[in-house]
């Protein structure tokens, strides 16, 4: 499944008029700007954050070999592997630093937006609809 993700995401981009293509490309520090500013929010509404925990451990795993001409219905074979796990956890936020954090974002919000604004009327004159 993971194999066909960065194709379909390709063809997604691909999807879109030009203007909204140019747009995108554009103002894409602004929409990560955004989801950081959309975050910190929740954080602070929440009053504590949550942080990605990744986790290794061995576990007994299906390495049946695939049927060849010559075997097949191959035997069910186990083998003892490593599989990775993420989760999400809570954890405790400073929360003055985490409002901090969103005044900053807030004023780069604002600095992106005016420096993007330009940019976004190129496009639409260069792209019209």
């Amino acid at each position: 499944m993971k194999r066909f993700a960065l194709p379909l995401m390709g063809l997604l981009a691909a999807c879109g008029t030009p203007q909204e293509q140019c747009i995108a490309a554009g103002t894409r520090d602004l929409r990560v700007v955004d989801r950081l500013i959309a975050e910190t929010k929740g954080n602070l509404a929440r009053g504590y954050g949550y942080e990605t925990v990744t986790v290794t451990t061995p576990e007994w795993v299906d390495c049946t070999p695939h049927p060849t001409p010559e075997l097949p219905t191959p035997k069910r074979q186990l083998c003892f592997d490593e599989v990775t796990r993420s989760s999400r956890q809570a954890v405790a936020l400073d929360l003055r630093a985490e409002a901090a954090k969103l005044a900053g974002l807030t004023s780069k919000r604002a600095e992106l937006a005016r420096a993007v604004a330009p940019l976004v009327a190129q496009c639409q004159a260069q792209y019209p609809e």
